[in-house]
């Protein structure tokens, strides 16, 4: 199950990226990562409470209340990168060097989270970043 919502998350991330490219035309981009955001606020809370998951909110512990208010706070300056670059650069190359992401999290999963770091994630990492370099050069 896993692999399918990782492809369905690969989709519509793609999705995105040329949907906002369009969308933001004429908009600022901090006023479109304010629209996008709370849209995103909306269907998560709205996913919430369909779930019934809203009792939830009281066993969450200090630490992991922490940990996802910084999450939130990567993801918002994320964002607000993302849709500047998106304004102001191609989708096309924009969106690769965004995927760089990867690579990046694959060595900070092997350096905070002590992950493996296989051969094949190593390779993965250089033909990753090989084939950003090459889209957008």
């Amino acid at each position: 199950m896993w692999f399918w919502l990782a492809l369905g998350s690969a989709i519509f991330a793609a999705l995105t990226s040329i949907l906002a490219k369009v969308g933001i035309e004429g908009v600022g981009s901090n006023l479109a990562t304010a629209i996008r955001t709370m849209v995103v606020v909306v269907m998560a809370w709205g996913m919430v409470f369909v779930t019934h998951q809203e009792s939830g909110i009281k066993l969450i512990s200090q630490k992991s209340w922490i940990f996802l208010i910084l999450s939130g706070l990567a993801t918002g300056i994320s964002w607000l990168c993302y849709y500047k670059a998106l304004q102001i650069g191609d989708a096309s190359k924009v969106v690769p060097i965004d995927k760089l992401s990867v690579v990046i999290t694959l060595v900070l999963a092997f350096v905070f989270l002590h992950e493996e770091f296989t051969t094949k994630s190593i390779i993965g990492c250089i033909l990753i970043g090989a084939g950003t370099l090459m889209m957008v050069l």
